[in-house]
């Protein structure tokens, strides 16, 4: 008899790595009965045509999102104390006291920090999280559904959703088997483990070796490493287009060189613009001195502002906006889902711009997959001001120091000397290209077209 995975959606970031990718029909293969446990408003049966089971209780305890917050600042509080290290209290965010209800909830999280601020009320306040969520009517809603369907096993694509707790609690009261799968690379330091499961999934030997040590109540047997679907579609040649196809779909000049811009959210880089603006400029003089190029400007899918704009505006003469294929379907920034498309967007633009440029993002190691090579800006902008986030604390994290060296990404320390990388890489006199393959292999793992077989093999040996 077939066992019965439950792919558990709490929200949509896994859609990505665990809809749209061959990650059902590899596990299809190796004779898992498969149905997708849906929290979200995406329609997998609609959609994809994908067994699902829906969750239309959205409601999580009224406290849990204050506990979640203060868990997460008394983990980081921990690491900050226990590895003395004060990169931690940079990953936090500040208390909002605009309005008497944002201010009560800000003074009651100071509160729980203050009761529960060591590595045993860490503990504590995690037992309490889920005392909350059992009383949550959401939790026998799940419980029921669970009852109903019988799963052998529950793979929760994301460790980090405050909607997966009462859902996970109900399993593991029912004695079914669990599984979190770390999302991103950069999420075990950041104390964004929200879930507790039977066992955990993570990218690499890196983050396994993080997982045991941020949580100590975590056995080296619960952590296996499977890599990431994330990558997987970049070494599908069956997304590539021809140069000319790709460029007369979007609109790109076939006798220009591209280099793509890749945008970041807000919160990381809330003098994005700038650094867009800056390249343009550095294009723009290298075209008066003989070169033909454009910019393939690609935002975060997740960023609404228009901040963008004057710049793409005044420069549109270079600069080619191509937009991720993604769908908002709600207010949240995790309501923001992509589509299935963007995976021949992506690879295609990577394929055929000369390499990108941004600020500390993991598309880096997209674009390295194409062997292509990767700019990170790394100075502050004349509009910095108090207030405003400067970018430099981005590369003081964690997971930047998993580089194996500083030529694993190219570092742009001073706007002046940006011209110049550019045209030493379209040179071919500057490339990361081989440092960001090591680095790409710690992050990710030796096996970065496995992954969904991975998984699959896991889970079966669980079972």
């Amino acid at each position: 008899m077939k066992k019965k995975i439950f792919v558990f959606f709490p929200d949509g970031v896994g859609l990505r790595n665990f809809a749209f990718t061959n990650f059902k029909s590899i596990g299809e293969q190796k004779g898992f009965d498969i149905t997708y446990w849906n929290n979200t408003v995406f329609s997998l049966k609609d959609n994809l045509g994908f067994n699902e089971v829906k969750i239309d209780n959205h409601k999580i305890h009224p406290l849990t999102p204050l506990y979640s917050r203060a868990r997460k600042r008394i983990e980081l509080n921990v690491s900050r104390k226990k590895f003395n290290d004060d990169v931690y209290p940079t990953y936090k965010f500040p208390f909002n006291y605009k309005g008497l209800k944002n201010t009560l909830k800000s003074l009651y999280i100071k509160l729980l920090i203050s009761f529960y601020s060591s590595e045993k009320g860490v503990v504590r306040i995690r037992k309490k999280i889920n005392e909350l969520e059992r009383k949550n009517p959401k939790y026998l809603y799940c419980k029921a559904q669970l009852e109903t369907h019988k799963p052998d096993l529950i793979f929760c694509t994301t460790q980090r959703a405050t909607q997966s707790i009462s859902a996970l609690l109900a399993a593991k009261d029912l004695g079914i088997q669990t599984v979190a799968f770390v999302y991103s690379w950069d999420n075990v330091p950041k104390a964004m483990q929200v879930v507790e499961t039977d066992y955990y999934f993570v990218w690499s030997s890196l983050m396994k070796d993080q997982v045991l040590q941020y949580y100590p109540f975590i056995n080296e047997n619960q952590v296996f490493v499977t890599g990431t679907p994330q990558f997987e579609p970049h070494y599908n040649a069956d997304l590539k287009q021809s140069r000319k196809v790709f460029f007369k779909e979007n609109n790109l000049d076939v006798n220009k060189k591209y280099i793509c811009y890749s945008g970041d959210d807000e919160t990381t880089s809330p003098l994005d613009q700038y650094y867009l603006e800056d390249l343009v400029n550095a294009v723009r003089s290298l075209n008066e001195k003989g070169e033909n190029l454009g910019v393939i400007y690609r935002k975060c899918p997740v960023d609404f502002t228009p901040r963008y704009n004057k710049v793409i505006e005044s420069n549109k003469d270079i600069i080619e906006v191509l937009d991720p294929i993604w769908k908002q379907v709600g207010s949240e920034w995790n309501q923001v889902l992509p589509a299935k498309e963007d995976f021949k967007m992506l690879y295609n633009v990577c394929e055929y711009s000369e390499f990108v440029t941004n600020v500390c993002s993991s598309t880096v190691f997209d674009f390295v997959a194409h062997n292509k090579p990767c700019i990170y800006y790394n100075y502050e902008q004349p509009q910095l001001k108090k207030g405003i986030r400067d970018i430099g604390q981005n590369y003081k994290y964690v997971h930047f120091r998993s580089m194996p060296s500083d030529k694993a990404a190219i570092f742009c320390t001073n706007k002046k000397g940006l011209e110049s990388l550019v045209k030493q890489i379209l040179d071919n006199k500057l490339s990361n290209v081989e440092e960001g393959k090591k680095w790409f292999e710690i992050v990710a793992g030796k096996t970065p077209t496995k992954a969904s077989e991975n998984i699959w093999n896991a889970i079966k040996n669980l079972i």
